[in-house]
């Protein structure tokens, strides 16, 4: 019995002892340009912050596999963006630089001089605002299946025909649209929880969301905000829709393309291992990148 009990002690102090080192996460609030309350967490420490930004209609969970991977070399901060998560959403026009402004009270709140910038999807134009507003602070940005073409120009009418789509039945709308963006054979738990995720956001958020970040490809700025950026700029990539890394350098001074395969539009969670792997090898391109300038 003895025995018995000091070997339930002996790993209870073990298992605190293991704990301690884990880094702790914190959440925490900052507030935007327009007051808007934008949650946030925070993990880790180190010289150079990894602020994850997510796409359309989703929020800081998305990157759930990718906190404990980087929270010990780096302060990790995932955030919620205005009408998104636990963040407020009395906002009237969520844009791309709207979002921006976001980001930067997050930094300003964490006293943060050093980041490189992760965004999945929509997150690609919040980040590439984000860098145009704080050149000082941004090192380096990282574009998470997004990116694909910035000078690629949209139609209106096609933006109208898919905003219209939504407005008519949202919740379908927005599922059917989730699953096409998973390849066959992709975890339906997975699409499930996407998709069910996704078509719960705050409609008219993502209305307004939608239409200013596709707004970008309609009239020229996704390429234009590129004119002021000088960071270096990292795409991981799907193959499920194409990319033209080409077209991209003629805009972008400094860019660099990192497919993953096997994957569709969520890679981070679909294949979270290869993944962090290759955010690692994107993350050394900058620091590389940076050093050397």
């Amino acid at each position: 019995m003895k025995n018995q009990m000091l070997f339930v002690l002996i790993s209870f102090l073990l298992f605190v002892g293991c704990s301690t080192n884990q880094p702790s996460l914190r959440h925490d609030v900052a507030v935007s340009f327009d007051a808007e309350r934008i949650a946030y967490d925070v993990v880790g420490r180190g010289e150079t912050t990894l602020v994850f930004i997510h796409g359309w209609s989703c929020d800081g969970r998305y990157w759930q596999k990718q906190i404990p991977a980087f929270a010990n070399d780096y302060r990790v901060v995932t955030v919620d963006l205005a009408g998104h998560g636990h963040s407020s959403s009395g906002r009237a026009e969520f844009s791309m630089l709207s979002f921006a402004n976001d980001v930067k009270a997050i930094m300003d709140n964490e006293d943060i001089d050093r980041a490189i910038l992760i965004g999945h999807s929509m997150g690609g134009g919040v980040i590439a605002e984000a860098a145009r507003l704080m050149p000082e602070k941004v090192v380096g940005i990282v574009g998470i299946d997004t990116l694909q073409n910035v000078a690629k120009r949209t139609p209106q009418r096609v933006i109208d025909d898919i905003v219209t789509s939504f407005q008519t039945d949202f919740k379908s709308a927005v599922q059917d649209f989730v699953v096409s963006m998973f390849p066959k054979g992709s975890d339906p738990q997975l699409i499930n929880w996407v998709k069910e995720d996704m078509s719960s956001a705050p409609k008219d958020v993502a209305l307004s969301a939608f239409r200013n970040y596709l707004g970008q490809y309609v009239s020229g700025e996704a390429a234009f905000v590129f004119k002021d950026i000088a960071v270096p700029v990292v795409s991981i990539n799907a193959r499920l829709w194409p990319t033209a890394p080409e077209e991209n350098k003629r805009y972008i001074k400094n860019y660099q393309l990192i497919y993953i395969d096997e994957t569709g539009h969520f890679p981070m969670l679909e294949r979270p291992e290869k993944f962090n792997v290759l955010l690692e090898k994107a993350l050394t391109v900058i620091e590389s990148e940076t050093n050397h300038n």
